[in-house]
């Protein structure tokens, strides 16, 4: 039996996988959690937040934006809306998402959709926040 976790990640733009993977850290909606090997059945709904995946002792970082995560024979299968590993963030687009998001909430606009920029703005730090592990880690 090989050891560690296969991991899938799949989204609407790209896919990545990693074998004998030690863990697999995501956010889930009900809060961050890890799966390790021979972790029980499981689905879980995800949230905006940062997806981490060890292989190697190696940590590596993932912006994501919602999805599924479902871990059956230590396979650990994601569908996610979007995902963009630390190393491919766009640090200066992430910004203005963020500066647009923000000024959009500080105008309060008749028209404006305020879950929609919220979750604009929750996106934009997010990528922010995992862009910076990059530079953590290499």
């Amino acid at each position: 039996m090989a050891e560690g976790l296969s991991i899938e990640i799949t989204t609407p733009q790209k896919q990545w996988r990693f074998e004998h993977a030690a863990s697999c850290t995501a956010p889930g909606v009900l809060g961050n959690f890890q799966v390790l090997q021979n972790h029980a059945p499981l689905m879980s709904e995800l949230t905006v937040g940062e997806l981490k995946v060890v292989v190697d002792g190696d940590e590596k970082y993932f912006a994501v934006s919602g999805g599924f995560l479902e871990v059956k024979n230590n396979v650990v299968s994601l569908v996610l809306e979007a995902c963009e590993a630390a190393d491919e963030i766009d640090v200066e687009r992430a910004q203005r998402a963020m500066e647009r998001a923000k000024q959009r909430l500080k105008e309060r606009r008749p028209d404006l959709d305020v879950v929609r920029a919220e979750a604009a703005l929750t996106r934009a730090l997010n990528r922010l926040r995992v862009a910076r592990k990059k530079t953590a880690t290499t």
